[in-house]
Order: C-alpha cells, then sequence, then structure tokens
C-alpha cells in the first residue's frame, strides 16, 4: 500500500508512537530507514566496490526495526503493532546470534 503525502504524517507519528512503545516495553534495539538518496554498493571480498546491488535487494525499500523478545509470538505482536502503524505488510525475520562475539 502506498501513502499519500497527505498521510505520511499520520503515518509516521503512528510509527514512532509504536517505537516508543517498544522502548518503554525495553524491547528496542534499533530502527532506521534505508536512504534512497545513496545508492547501495556491493564491496567485494577483494576490497572493490562495485555499483551493482544483489538482485535480491536492489528493491529494498523502508527501513527496519530490531527488537529483542523471548518468542517469535511476541515479535509477531510488535510487527503487527508496526504494520498498522505504517499501513504495509512487515516481513518478519530473526537475527542469528554469533556465539563467540
Amino acid at each position: 500500500m502506498t501513502v499519500s503525502l497527505d498521510e505520511l504524517r499520520e503515518v509516521a507519528d503512528a510509527a514512532h508512537a509504536v517505537v516508543r512503545e517498544m522502548k518503554e516495553s525495553g524491547v528496542f534495539v534499533f530502527t532506521g530507514g534505508l536512504n534512497d538518496a545513496v545508492p547501495p554498493a556491493l564491496v567485494h571480498a577483494d576490497g572493490t566496490v562495485g555499483g551493482e546491488a544483489y538482485a535480491e535487494s536492489a528493491n529494498l525499500s523502508g527501513g527496519l526495526c530490531a527488537i529483542e523478545v523471548p518468542t517469535r509470538e511476541e515479535a509477531v505482536r510488535w510487527a503487527a503493532k508496526i504494520a498498522a502503524a505504517c499501513r504495509c505488510a512487515q516481513e518478519l525475520r530473526e537475527f542469528q546470534y554469533d556465539p563467540l562475539v
């Protein structure tokens, strides 16, 4: 769903309210939007930089929000709150932690 410019402030306020709720609940880690003004760069193993992006990620837009919760069910509840605020579906992913870091 595309949000009109007239609705943008309302959607932003609603999303910010959910982020404040996440912070108050202690589940918030970080959030941010992708800067569409800066093109993606693919950095290769030898250090060279290409102007292309992976085909799978070339059309990414929006941003992400990282939270730390004990269950997937709780993550789904938070994703549903963000989806309602942003008026669009949210993709839920789980980070895999490295025990050596």
